[in-house]
């Protein structure tokens, strides 16, 4: 028999992210590897999706989504991001963030053009760009604040060099880009005419008085930026599978076609119940969200300096990077599974993260679980 899976498939393989999930189901462990967001889901967002299924929006919506959603977020980019962008050209409703990203990159990139990402970098952003017969390369970033100079990105750019990808605040590292360098990055895209893909799905996790910044905003960059992002976090409906680009009408129009070609569209109720939250949900509710986080934040980062594994405070998001160089163990796979082993705590290994190698090993911890989860996984990393 001579059957078997595409070239292309034999690239992909299961992340460490869900590989590390199995394994804490195995051992009756608490899982901080994968990001789910189990917080509570607004009352708003949830009532919302519940009236429209019992009002009977229930079917296939327009290629780019519900006009509901399409124009609550609209009003949100310019009230929190600052861009102006209009509902009925600019905006595309998909199946996810990652979803948004997929459409993005079959509508703007073709076989063999390089994107640049930063390391470390969520692995979904590989293999998309994998998927696509894209190439992925790559700026590292320097630990514990994960800063880069402007050489990085000259000694990264070929002629092949078609976009960069800026995931602000950052997974797994928490990184926050300042506007200086958005600015930087903003000036070697034009410079080097690339497109910026954007994922912002952390944008209201924010700490010690950071401001984010959507890099569409600065002067000349509407026109290059895909801004990408939803409010799978935001409102912990991770499967709900609700995301949107924002982007000028002239990529947008193809991107909403190869949206629909591949997803259709996203789920109906749910995409009204994301608008619903999206007006009825006021200030407060984002700034509780961000004072929720951050408490998190200290219990995490304090319980790892405890036990010696020096974490990289995140200045956004909900992960934190832990440094476990000292720990016994040649890959940082087998250290997070010596973690998982001596305490029942389950972690990313930074081969989730890095394309190569580095100087220093690290393990990612997720801290968005409700307080006796998190407060168990801290007193099990004692330990250690």
């Amino acid at each position: 028999m001579t059957l078997e899976i595409s070239k292309k498939a034999s690239r992909i393989v299961q992340a460490e992210i869900r590989s590390m999930s199995i394994e804490c189901e195995l051992h009756n462990g608490v899982n901080l590897a994968q990001g789910v967001c189990d917080t509570e889901v607004p009352f708003p967002v949830r009532r919302g999706a519940q009236m429209a299924i019992d009002e009977g929006v229930n079917s296939y919506t327009r290629y780019d989504g519900i006009g509901e959603l399409r124009q609550a977020i609209a009003r949100k980019m310019k009230s929190y991001n600052g861009i102006d962008a209009n509902p009925d050209t600019d905006i595309v409703v998909s199946s996810g963030s990652t979803g948004s990203f997929y459409a993005a990159c079959v509508s703007l990139l073709n076989p063999g053009d390089e994107v640049i990402l930063f390391e470390p970098y969520y692995g979904y952003h590989v293999n998309t760009l994998l998927a696509v017969d894209a190439v992925p390369t790559y700026v590292r970033m320097y630990a514990p604040d994960w800063t880069f100079m402007a050489e990085d990105l000259e000694n990264a750019v070929t002629p092949r060099t078609r976009g960069i990808m800026v995931n602000t605040p950052g997974n797994p590292s928490g990184k926050v880009f300042t506007k200086r360098e958005l600015q930087m990055i903003a000036a070697f895209a034009k410079k080097h005419d690339l497109f910026v893909f954007t994922d912002e799905i952390y944008e209201y996790f924010l700490y010690d008085g950071r401001e984010h910044i959507s890099p569409a905003t600065i002067d000349g960059m509407y026109e290059r930026t895909i801004t990408i992002s939803g409010l799978s976090k935001t409102f912990s409906i991770t499967g709900w599978r609700i995301g949107y680009s924002v982007c000028h009408e002239k990529w947008a129009k193809m991107i909403g076609y190869v949206n629909d070609l591949i997803y259709v569209c996203a789920p109906a109720p749910l995409q009204m119940g994301v608008a619903k939250g999206l007006d009825q949900l006021g200030a407060d509710y984002y700034e509780n969200a961000r004072k929720e986080y951050a408490a998190k934040r200290e219990l995490i980062c304090s319980t790892l300096d405890k036990v010696g594994l020096k974490p990289c405070v995140p200045q956004g998001a909900y992960y934190v990077l832990a440094d476990v160089t000292h720990l016994s163990g040649n890959t940082s796979k087998d250290k997070a599974m010596n973690i998982l082993k001596k305490t029942g705590v389950a972690s990313v290994p930074d081969e989730a993260f890095f394309h190569e190698p580095g100087d220093r090993q690290f393990v990612r911890f997720c801290f968005a679980k409700h307080d006796d989860e998190l407060n168990e996984a801290c007193n099990r990393l004692l330990k250690l």
